[in-house]
């Protein structure tokens, strides 16, 4: 099932399959694969696959040859499901678990892609981290005793997780069968800003390949932080991806690694060393790194041109009072953005960015002496930034999501940030791909 659309809460299902019949540089006619996600908001990257580039920051110079067909996507969310089915309606789609499927149906498929996204709740780190024991792990460990029984096991792997996972149990019982199935793998630790994206999201990937195959690139034990074919010495690859991390847990809040506005927008920054409660020296200089690296896009790159009503995304003023310090402040200049979880626009607090629109005011002087002023004063001077929320389609351009991609209308406003929040870049995934299959 080489399958994809707009992922879902990180629950139980999480696959997708697909078939190559090619050998060499690339995979032949007919490749099948299978996707399990906990909604597909991938299966965008297939059209990058196909050689067509994704979204309006895409590189066309980084076009992959592979031809794939998906043959199945599977997933339980009911609202998940129905955007991808909008986006795919030729696709199938089989909405139940993957512990539900037995080993005859997965044969039935004959896939030669497997790319799944299993629950991410047992490995965040502030989260229960009950690992193995934790019952959301269930479906994958299904699909570890699955695999070795197969009839055609899949000559392609790609798996996604947060970060985490690589210390896990689990993603020991994950290379432990790789191992005696007989693949090679590679481990990643990856986020969109390695490709110019300024949203940091920093995701688990393995890949997997069936031998005799070979990756086009050497692999390690260690786990890669960069893509293989990127310059080391390349400023964009610097590791700078820990910066401004959130970690999603089971009940849609987050830990804000960092908090405050980006630099180099604010006159006074750079002698500020405390400007939000959370904001130290050292979150200051990584938000300075990552906003002076010009090979990372500016946020207005992304931003809808002509938004119909901007004021229904404005954040409501209580709203503003009660998390004003704790508020991930970005402006269309800026080239950073933090995780956007699937609590963003109903929690605050550690769910994602949020965007100035008010060009001639500096937050300097919004949070001068902004303790000392009674709620009145206080809300008189936030209300001056016009701070709103990002749109869904904005949040789906900063994924690399292409133009084309449309939720159904019925789909409400906090429906499709739950889908986007749990969702990953799929720029990222389609240059793994690529990789893989070369």
């Amino acid at each position: 099932m080489c399958n994809g659309g707009t992922k879902r809460a990180r629950t139980r299902s999480w696959i997708r399959c697909g078939c190559y019949d090619g050998a060499g540089s690339g995979p032949a006619e007919g490749v099948g694969a299978v996707q399990w996600y906990r909604g597909h908001a991938l299966r965008f990257e297939r059209e990058k696959i196909l050689g067509k580039p994704l979204g309006r920051n895409a590189d066309k110079s980084d076009e992959s040859c592979a031809n794939a067909n998906v043959v199945a996507a599977v997933d339980i969310n009911t609202i998940a499901n129905e955007v991808y089915k909008h986006n795919f309606p030729n696709t199938y789609l089989c909405p139940k678990t993957i512990e539900g499927m037995t080993l005859d149906e997965f044969n039935k498929l004959d896939f030669d892609m497997i790319l799944m996204s299993p629950p991410c709740q047992p490995f965040t780190r502030i989260g229960s981290q009950k690992d193995v024991l934790d019952p959301r792990t269930k479906s994958f460990l299904y699909m570890l005793d699955i695999l070795p029984r197969l009839s055609k096991t899949p000559k392609y792997i790609l798996l996604e997780n947060v970060k985490g996972f690589e210390t896990s149990v689990v993603r020991d019982k994950l290379i432990q069968t790789l191992d005696s199935c007989r693949y090679i793998y590679q481990e990643f630790l990856l986020s969109p800003t390695l490709l110019g994206f300024p949203n940091s999201r920093l995701r688990y990937f393995l890949l997997a390949k069936r031998q005799p195959d070979t990756f086009c690139f050497q692999t390690s034990y260690q786990i890669i932080e960069r893509f293989p074919d990127h310059d080391v010495t390349d400023s964009r690859f610097t590791d700078d991806s820990n910066c401004d991390q959130i970690v999603t847990t089971g009940d849609n809040k987050g830990e804000h690694k960092n908090s405050g506005y980006c630099a180099g927008t604010d006159k006074s920054e750079a002698n500020m060393t405390r400007l939000y409660k959370l904001e130290t020296p050292e979150h200051l200089k990584k938000k300075q790194f990552q906003n002076n690296n010009l090979s990372i896009q500016m946020i207005q790159e992304f931003l809808e041109e002509e938004l119909k009503d901007p004021s229904s995304y404005f954040i409501p003023l209580k709203t503003l009072l009660r998390y004003a310090l704790v508020l991930d402040i970005v402006g269309p200049s800026c080239r950073r953005s933090v995780c956007f979880t699937k609590g963003y626009g109903h929690y605050v607090e550690g769910t994602g960015s949020v965007l100035k629109t008010a060009p001639d005011v500096e937050l300097s002087e919004v949070f001068q002496s902004f303790q000392t002023l009674s709620d009145d004063e206080k809300l008189s001077q936030l209300s001056k930034l016009k701070l709103r929320y990002f749109t869904p389609r904005e949040i789906a351009n900063l994924h690399g999501f292409p133009p084309e991609f449309r939720f159904p209308q019925n789909i409400s406003l906090r429906q499709s940030y739950r889908l986007l929040g749990n969702s990953l870049n799929i720029n990222v995934v389609a240059k793994l791909i690529g990789l893989m299959v070369q």
